[in-house]
């Protein structure tokens, strides 16, 4: 069946820590660096979003941008933009998910996909630290 698929870029600023609370300040330091500073460190990020699925007769779409822009609002901009990850998204919290780009990218894949109608899917979901660091998660 043909398909097609479409990308909504989406941007919050956003403050994180790469911490494991089971391992001492040394070790934590040792694996993730700069990244690991106690008083946490911020981005602008890029999230692309990318879904897919057979386009719609009637109205020309894969999904409609405004049903997906609603999705992008709550499940990112409102989670994220000027938050702090680590302290304001209980999934982020010490002892749970690091806030890598690469867990950042399959937490928004997976709560966008519960969201978004059928059939349409996500695809994969980007999300850019900077202009040098990406992470994309997808299920292909």
């Amino acid at each position: 069946m043909p398909s097609a698929s479409l990308t909504r870029r989406v941007s919050f600023s956003a403050a994180h820590r790469y911490s494991r609370p089971d391992w001492s300040d040394d070790k934590n330091a040792a694996t993730f660096g700069a990244c690991a500073w106690p008083n946490f460190h911020g981005h602008t990020y890029v999230c692309d979003v990318t879904v897919g699925g057979p386009i719609d007769e009637a109205t020309g779409f894969v999904v409609d941008l405004g049903v997906l822009d609603g999705i992008l609002t709550r499940q990112v901009k409102e989670r994220f933009d000027h938050r702090n990850i680590n302290l304001d998204v209980p999934e982020f919290a010490d002892g749970k998910l690091v806030p890598t780009g690469e867990n950042l990218a399959r937490f928004i894949f997976e709560r966008v996909e519960r969201e978004l109608p059928k059939p349409a899917k996500v695809m994969r979901v980007t999300v850019g630290e900077d202009d040098s660091l990406s992470a994309t998660y997808s299920t292909e």
